[in-house]
């Protein structure tokens, strides 16, 4: 049975595939490969009420970090030299048209895949130095994961949905319950835990999928394309609720996107990709408060 924690373009391979860059036109952005993804060790977690880091604090430096790709006789520079500095609390959206490598640099800021040259600091490491067991942890303690695909078991109910992580990770089912049950409040579902997927809406089912992301208590929020299989009207409330949880909890919140009316009504800051490279970079002082 698929793994409802990792969306269909996730990458999590082992430390060997990296020694070879060609195996990246080898493998489908689908396969994963769980053998190294830490599930079980207990780890204290921060409330989900605290502030993870000052406003003046670095959550991710990126310095001059490339991701080039090698099919056939061609290098593909899906990231070419880039370099940024994000300060925790921030809600920072990347934008840019198809293939402009803003996917490729929000999974290599999540510890998805790794950088061919560069360096990525997040919570205190060089992720780019990091074991395979090592980049498992980072993503299980540090960061939560929203992509445009909901990835929920259709056999669940939600609380078994948003509960999943936790009993991968081996967490006590009395601090289960708890977290299920603050998370679910958060996205406003608390009152739906019984329903599956097939019987919730699409915003529902992404409020779901951003409660799964929360039940781990990241310090990072990313989204990937988050709006993309909603109608108007349901993606702006659910970058309304982006916005109230990068507020109330204090998280840095990453974001792609191509829809940049919404990114400049929510987004703190704004980050242009384009064949690779950061176009531009500057504050939003038109977003929403």
């Amino acid at each position: 049975m698929p793994c409802a924690l990792f969306a269909e373009n996730t990458r999590v391979y082992p430390r060997a595939h990296f020694q070879d860059q060609t195996a990246e036109s080898k493998l489908r952005p689908t396969h994963l490969l769980l053998g190294n993804v830490v599930f079980s060790e207990r780890a204290s977690k921060p409330d989900m009420t605290s502030t993870p880091g000052s406003l003046d604090s670095t959550a991710i430096q990126l310095d001059r970090v490339s991701r080039h790709y090698t099919l056939g006789a061609s290098s593909i520079r899906a990231v070419d030299d880039v370099s940024l500095s994000i300060r925790s609390r921030e809600f920072v959206a990347l934008l840019g048209s198809s293939g402009s490598g803003k996917s490729t640099l929000l999974n290599l800021m999540a510890g998805l895949d790794r950088p061919t040259s560069g360096a990525i600091r997040a919570d205190g490491r060089n992720l780019a130095e990091l074991s395979s067991l090592e980049l498992a942890r980072y993503r299980r303690n540090t960061v939560g994961m929203v992509f445009q695909s909901f990835n929920l078991l259709p056999r669940m109910t939600l609380q078994e949905n948003v509960e999943l992580p936790l009993r991968l990770a081996e967490i006590d089912r009395a601090e289960r319950a708890t977290r299920v049950a603050e998370a679910l409040q958060r996205v406003r579902l608390d009152k739906r835990t019984a329903h599956r997927p097939s019987e919730l809406s699409g915003g529902e089912q992404q409020r779901t999928a951003i409660a799964r992301a929360l039940v781990n208590r990241p310090k990072i929020l990313f989204a990937d394309e988050p709006t993309g299989n909603l109608d108007s009207a349901t993606g702006e409330s659910i970058l309304n609720l982006l916005a109230e949880i990068q507020s109330s909890l204090g998280m840095t919140i990453i974001m792609v996107t191509h829809e940049r009316p919404l990114a400049e009504k929510f987004a703190s800051r704004l980050a242009i990709m384009g064949d690779g490279k950061l176009l531009s970079d500057g504050m939003n002082n038109g977003a929403k408060q």
